[in-house]
This record gives C-alpha cells, sequence and structure tokens, in this order.
C-alpha cells in the first residue's frame, strides 16, 4: 500500500529542486514511515545537489528530518505508530566502530548515506531515488531505518529539531565528544556558521577560554559573540590571522582549532595557530587535499577530521536537549524557517549567507 506525499526532486546537478507529488511505499523489516513536521538543510544537501559523492538521479535529498512515526514495519522495536523522532545518518550497527559505539564511522556509513539503495524502491516513480543517509527528508513523509530515528519528549517543538541529527550535533560533538577539553583551554573556530557556532556554544558548555571566532561575515561574528565566543576575528591572510591570534593567546597560539570551511589555506591557517601538543579539528566536509608545513608537527600537534561530531546519536542528541532545556545550547537562535514549496530560495540564502540554518516546514 502506498501513501501519496509531496517531495523536492533534484533531475540534474545544478538544477533548481521541483516539488512533485509522488507516492510513498509501506515501511519493511525494520523501517518507519516518518510524517515529516520539518528538515533542515546541510551543505551536504547543496554539495551533493552539485555532484559531490555521484548521487544517483533523479533523487530526493534532505538528512535533518523530524516528524511523527505514522507507521511501523516487521521487527521494529521501541518505536511505534505517533511517537515523535529526529532522523540522523545510518550505521550498520554490526561493524567494528558501530559495536564501539562510533556509528558516525561505521564501516558502510558512505554508502548507507550516498548509495540511496535501501532495501527496495521507496517511491513510485521507481525511478526517483530515496534512501538518501536513510530518510530523504526532503518530502513530507520519509521512509526510514528504525536505526535512523531518535525518539523524543513530544513537548519539544519537532520544527526545531531536525538539525540536530547532522549539523548541530557535528559542531558540538567535536568539543564535546572528540576534543573533550580541559575547561579554561583556548580555541579558535574558523567559519561561523551552523557547525561552527555549534561548536562555540559546546565550547561555552565545556568552559573553554578564550574562544576565537573567525568569519568573513560581521553579522555572523556578532552572533558567535552572543553565543559564546569571547573574540571575534574578521577573516584575513594567514600571517594576519596567526598574529591576531597570538596576540589574544599571549603568544602560545590555541590549544585546540576547528575548521568548518573546507578551504585548504584556511585549514593550514587552523594548524598553524595551534600551540605546542595542540590538535587541529578539521570538519569541512572532506573532499580537497590539505598542505602544511610537516615540521609543525614536530611539537606534538595534531590534526584530525570528524563526521557527525563522533556522535552515538541515541546518547548525543538527548543530551544536547537537555543543555537546550537548561539554556546551555540555543540552537534556536540559528533557525529561519521556509515552506518546503519555496526550497530554492531557502538554498539560495544559505549560500549567500543571508542565513544561518534553513528549515523547510512541510504543508
Amino acid at each position: 500500500m502506498t501513501t501519496p506525499i509531496r517531495a523536492a526532486v533534484l533531475h540534474a546537478l545544478g538544477e533548481p529542486f521541483a516539488l512533485e507529488t509522488l507516492s510513498i511505499e509501506s515501511p519493511g523489516a525494520g523501517e518507519i514511515r516518518v510524517k515529516l513536521v520539518a528538515t533542515g538543510i546541510c551543505h551536504t544537501d547543496i554539495k551533493v545537489s552539485h555532484g559531490y559523492a555521484g548521487v544517483p538521479l533523479p533523487v530526493v535529498l534532505g538528512h535533518e528530518g523530524a516528524g511523527v512515526v505514522e507507521a511501523v514495519g516487521h521487527a521494529v522495536e521501541g518505536l511505534t505508530a505517533g511517537d515523535h523522532v529526529i532522523l540522523t545518518f545510518p550505521s550498520c550497527g554490526r561493524c567494528g566502530p558501530c559495536r564501539e559505539r562510533h556509528p558516525a564511522y561505521c564501516d558502510a556509513g558512505q554508502v548507507l548515506s550516498f548509495a540511496c539503495t535501501g532495501k527496495g524502491a521507496p517511491y513510485s516513480p521507481a525511478s526517483i531515488h530515496g534512501h538518501f543517509f536513510g530518510q530523504s527528508s526532503f518530502a513530507t513523509h520519509a521512509l526510514a531505518a528504525a536505526c535512523n530515528a531518535v525518539k523524543v519528549d513530544s513537548h519539544f517543538d519537532l520544527e526545531q529539531l531536525g538539525p540536530l541529527g547532522c549539523g548541530f550535533q557535528t559542531g558540538a560533538g567535536i568539543v564535546l565528544n572528540v576534543l573533550q577539553p580541559a575547561p579554561g583551554r583556548s580555541l579558535a573556530v574558523f567559519g561561523a556558521g551552523n557547525v561552527g557556532l555549534s561548536t562555540i556554544m559546546a565550547a561555552r558548555i565545556a568552559g573553554l577560554d578564550p574562544v576565537i571566532a573567525v568569519d568573513a561575515n560581521p553579522q555572523r561574528l556578532e552572533l558567535a559573540v552572543a553565543l559564546g565566543a569571547t573574540h571575534k576575528l574578521a577573516a584575513a591572510g594567514r600571517e594576519e590571522m596567526l598574529g591576531s591570534i597570538n596576540r589574544i593567546t599571549g603568544g602560545a597560539g590555541v590549544n585546540y582549532a576547528v575548521d568548518t570551511t573546507n578551504d585548504p589555506d584556511t585549514v593550514r591557517t587552523a594548524f598553524e595557530a595551534l600551540a605546542n601538543r595542540g590538535t587541529c579539528v578539521h570538519s569541512g566536509g572532506g573532499g580537497k587535499d590539505l598542505a602544511f608545513p610537516g615540521s609543525h608537527l614536530l611539537h606534538g600537534r595534531t590534526i584530525t577530521g570528524v563526521i557527525q561530531g563522533d556522535s552515538d546519536p541515541s546518547v548525543f542528541i538527548p543530551q544536547l536537549l537537555e543543555y537546550h532545556r537548561q539554556g546551555q545550547f540555543p540552537f534556536d537562535r540559528l533557525l529561519t524557517f521556509y515552506a518546503l514549496e519555496d526550497i530554492n530560495t531557502a538554498v539560495a540564502d544559505m549560500q549567500a549567507g543571508k542565513v544561518v540554518k534553513p528549515v523547510l516546514r512541510m504543508p
């Protein structure tokens, strides 16, 4: 039995999304059908729409969905119709990283997220691909694996929650899961988008000081200060940036640097800004070669990549919601809402830097 839905379909790389009526299948074994309330738009969606990861076309993208479970397939445990859920990244649950509670590094993660091959064709017509990140949330309904869903209390506003499934848990997880810093350590965050600002909010939770925000957008820098940054720096050339950071840190450099830009020159600046034994985290989406002086490694400095903040969503998302309830993680300040039919306007505004995190409301 199928259900009629509305979905934003990408037919060709670089083209606008087209809003269409499709039919979605009933959930199979281990699957749930979710009536989506809202979904965030992530930079990964935009990169994929221009060819990143070779996702098959035509396709329904989207991977920051939140909604209400509408139907449950066979062998699903812990979820029933009516449950409120956040949809997040898929993982196999069986490989070494999954067994060790690091599902963001699932051995099958790349295939599960980008191959768009689930247990069957999710839509009619079958030529439309789904299962993107195990959900394809640019639609009124999603067919997802039950393990993709994190159940949340019904008193939370579902319209706001979708970005916790990717962007917000990525930024916060960099600090709270990956770095796990002692209070009073120093941090520079390059890029004040949704990941960078989530990193800054988590840095305040962790007691880091100073926290230096770097961005070319003055409005983003003001927001970064409001959310916990102690200093703001307008993006400039490498030597100027390093000089400014050294002045703030008394010449020592920062204990931690986070790049969210995926710009090779910025990654190098972030790495060279480190103090001895410092750590640089690269979370810009990958895909570009990086270069930096090898001699800079000799004083115990490290550089590492991160996916999804190395989060176990079933544990970490409830933690972030508790921080939000306490007023320590005000992610709602980053949201701007659009109707589903305005998806192309939302994407354009995000690319132009007019909004931090666009969220699509479903009709």
